[in-house]
């Protein structure tokens, strides 16, 4: 019988995962849930989706928008197994009591802090120890890119030292009330959180990171500097390494994708719905090996990169699949992202 999901919160996060469940044969949606109406309430039920009244939300202002409900929140918890909380940052831990009150299994995203749930998750660093588990988070857009490429380099070469700077995207494209406008707006905590969130998957990692925000909405970059334990002979090595990993995509220079711009041109090409690229994009023109020292940069999708996690998430709390691979290889092939090149 088909797991049964709730999702709370249908933004771009939520809209992304409710779509994904609804593709897995081994999962069944019985519901999406928001606090106020908009298009994406609209276009909820237009897919046909049973919407419900999250939070303070007002059923009299869904009625007057003329937006069909299907009850509240309490209601969809109900008919469900588990929740995948996709509410704005700093919102989803709020509601863990009453995910608690309705004893349900609950998955969160990276934007609440570690200690919202038993164990963060990662398809590729940590499968198998989150299976069974009844509270998790999926952590966030920036540290699954960063934990997806900390998991291909530690098993093969070891890892001594690993820095980051990220360069982030000041927000989503759908949004007009963040920025910056025009500037570059340098992140002050150092090091930043990125860093200790990943060692919520790898503790014993040694690892820095630091970020910078930028007037752009398509993407972030990471520029890693990584100390290899056991560093191969050359880039050729570390590239296939890559290359034959589930969720890497790596360009060469016969391609032309001189940065984010083409990569989302790229996904547009592909008819990707909402031009979403799930996969970590690396360039092979800009890795280098010089010693033990890799040098590497690789560009995240902010809207997308986390959704995959979340179907594997599922699958490891219940135990639907065993086996990480056979896992990743089941979601993948649902939402068309590309087996790896071997």
């Amino acid at each position: 019988m088909a797991l049964k999901i709730a999702v709370n919160g249908y933004g771009t996060i939520g809209k992304r995962v409710a779509d994904a469940i609804r593709l897995q044969k081994d999962m069944t949606l019985v519901g999406v849930a928001k606090t106020r109406p908009g298009f994406e309430a609209r276009m909820a039920v237009e897919k046909g989706y049973p919407l419900y009244v999250a939070g303070n939300g007002k059923q009299e202002e869904f009625t007057a928008a003329g937006i069909r409900t299907a009850g509240t929140l309490a209601d969809l918890l109900q008919q469900a197994e588990v929740v995948v909380d996709c509410t704005p940052e700093k919102v989803g831990s709020s509601y863990k009591p009453v995910y608690e009150a309705a004893k349900v299994a609950a998955i969160w995203q990276g934007g609440e802090k570690a200690n919202v749930a038993d164990r963060s998750f990662n398809a590729l660093s940590n499968y198998a120890a989150c299976r069974g588990t009844r509270r998790l988070r999926v952590v966030s857009c920036n540290t699954t890119g960063l934990s997806r490429a900390v998991s291909v380099l530690r098993q093969r070469y070891g890892v001594q030292h690993w820095e980051a700077t990220l360069v982030r995207r000041a927000a989503d494209p759908g949004e007009s009330t963040r920025g910056p406008i025009n500037g570059i707006m340098p992140t002050l905590t150092l090091p930043s959180h990125h860093g200790p969130d990943v060692q919520t998957l790898f503790p014993d990692l040694s690892i820095a990171t630091s970020a910078v925000v930028v007037p752009t909405t398509l993407m972030h970059v990471h520029v890693n500097h990584v100390r290899l334990e056991r560093p191969p002979s050359d880039e050729k090595a570390v590239v296939d390494a890559f290359r034959s990993t589930r969720r890497f995509v790596i360009f060469p220079g016969s391609d032309h994708i001189e940065g984010t711009p083409q990569v989302i041109e790229w996904a547009r090409d592909l008819g990707r719905p909402r031009n979403d690229v799930m996969e970590n994009v690396l360039w092979e023109g800009g890795l280098k090996l010089l010693g033990p020292d890799l040098y590497f940069f690789q560009a995240i999708h902010q809207e997308s990169i986390v959704v995959p996690e979340n179907i594997d998430a599922l699958r490891a709390m219940f135990e639907l699949e065993s086996d990480p691979a056979r896992s990743m290889a089941r979601t993948d092939e649902t939402m068309g992202i590309a087996p790896p090149r071997i």
